[in-house]
């Protein structure tokens, strides 16, 4: 350990007396440590905040039915386009021949006119939900109350605003009781759903949530709608969207051979979709970031060979007061690694600092992992141990006498 240390010691002051030349060797890392640390920070940001979308919009323990489903390519996508809407018929299928499913919740959704007095908000996402929505986490009022099964089911005319839609329409006003105009139908405002945030720039906080009847007098009633379906429990999310097909083939008279005219999905199946995309990126990061190590390591190695031509006189006199090989070879690996490991943590500050920027100045996230730190950290510290080598090698077979007589 002693050796090490020294070594390590003898290092640090070689890079602080030649800084430029040092700064120059472990570019190489420094750029690969840098790609690591600063999109794995976007990566894991991005990773939380769409799983949590997605889980906050389809549900972690429910599925969803709809027109499409999820199509895979523009062949798929085409064929969905001639699938017949969802409709409420489907819904009361699910309920009567799936014995596994819990509550349906069917909802339709477009972009219209919300204004209070003169204020007029152009393109809010308007949403009618069935009795059932109170079932689902989708909705929570922060502040007054959700709309009632009730008043869903006579179709009254109330509304839930977005947290964003109820600030931009009454600021610090008290929006609760307002009459707002849905286009151009007034409404009165019974609650505001909580603070969402925004995704990607994206706020999720610009909506009004109005009954399924309401929104399909406004609307038109041939919209096609969506279903939630929660099961009875979240370990039979599977058997229940079995039970869920089965309902709507029986419903839609499809024969055997038929194939199923109607999407079906779960936020699982969006996740594995999108950490498929970016199992991608992460490919194309391993590539660039072993590139490089690579031009790095042989920069490092190139640095350590100069050194030890620098150093011959020194080490052989060590050899000469009794030094063995394995000592010189693990004083220059010490000074290999501890080179390469300082870019290491210079390149995880700039990526740390990068993300930072890129997450302040875009609507990227950004989320910095321990793990991600060590990685780039122990990475170089290999990258330096590997690429030490041969200039170690050749340090401890040099002859004492000749090394001597290079003075």
């Amino acid at each position: 350990m002693g050796r090490i240390l020294e070594g390590v010691a003898i290092a640090l002051r070689a890079i602080w007396g030649s800084k430029l030349r040092s700064f120059m060797s472990v570019l190489g890392n420094i750029v690969a440590v840098t790609s690591i640390i600063a999109v794995v920070s976007l990566i894991q940001g991005l990773n939380a905040t769409v799983t949590e979308a997605i889980v906050s919009d389809v549900g972690a323990d429910s599925f969803v039915v709809d027109r499409y489903g999820i199509t895979r390519s523009e062949e798929d996508a085409e064929k969905a386009r001639s699938n017949p809407r969802i409709t409420m018929q489907d819904a009361e299928a699910i309920r009567r021949y799936s014995p596994l499913v819990r509550s349906v919740m069917a909802e339709s959704g477009s972009n219209g006119q919300v204004s209070y007095k003169e204020k007029l908000l152009e393109s809010v996402t308007i949403r009618g939900v069935s009795a059932e929505y109170v079932n689902f986490s989708s909705y929570n009022a922060e502040r007054g109350r959700l709309i009632s099964p009730s008043e869903v089911d006579r179709n009254r005319n109330v509304a839930l605003l977005g947290w964003g839609t109820a600030d931009r329409l009454f600021g610090e006003r008290n929006a609760l009781d307002q009459i707002i105009k849905i286009q151009g139908i007034h409404y009165r405002v019974i609650g505001v759903n909580e603070k969402k945030g925004a995704i990607f720039g994206q706020s999720q906080d610009e909506f009004a949530v109005i009954p399924l009847g309401s929104f399909q007098k406004i609307f038109g009633s041939r919209r096609s709608i969506q279903l939630n379906v929660k099961p009875i429990d979240p370990s039979v999310v599977d058997q229940a969207m079995d039970d869920a097909t089965i309902a709507l083939r029986i419903e839609r008279r499809l024969k055997p051979k038929q194939k199923d005219n109607f999407g079906m999905f779960t936020s699982e199946s969006i996740l594995a979709i999108y950490r498929q995309a970016t199992a991608g990126i992460f490919a194309v990061l391993i590539g660039v970031v072993a590139l490089s190590l690579v031009v790095g390591g042989i920069v490092i190695m190139n640095i350590m060979l100069m050194v030890v031509t620098e150093r011959t006189f020194e080490i052989g006199l060590r050899k000469a007061l009794g030094a063995k090989r394995r000592d010189i070879m693990l004083q220059v690996l010490a000074e290999s690694v501890t080179l390469s490991v300082a870019g290491g943590i210079v390149g995880t500050s700039l990526g740390f600092l990068l993300a930072l920027a890129i997450a302040k100045l875009s609507p990227l996230p950004a989320a910095v992992q321990l793990w991600s730190v060590m990685l780039g950290i122990g990475i170089t510290a290999f990258v330096g141990l590997v690429f030490g080598v041969y200039p170690a090698m050749r340090a401890a077979r040099l002859d004492p006498i000749e090394a001597l007589r290079k003075e």
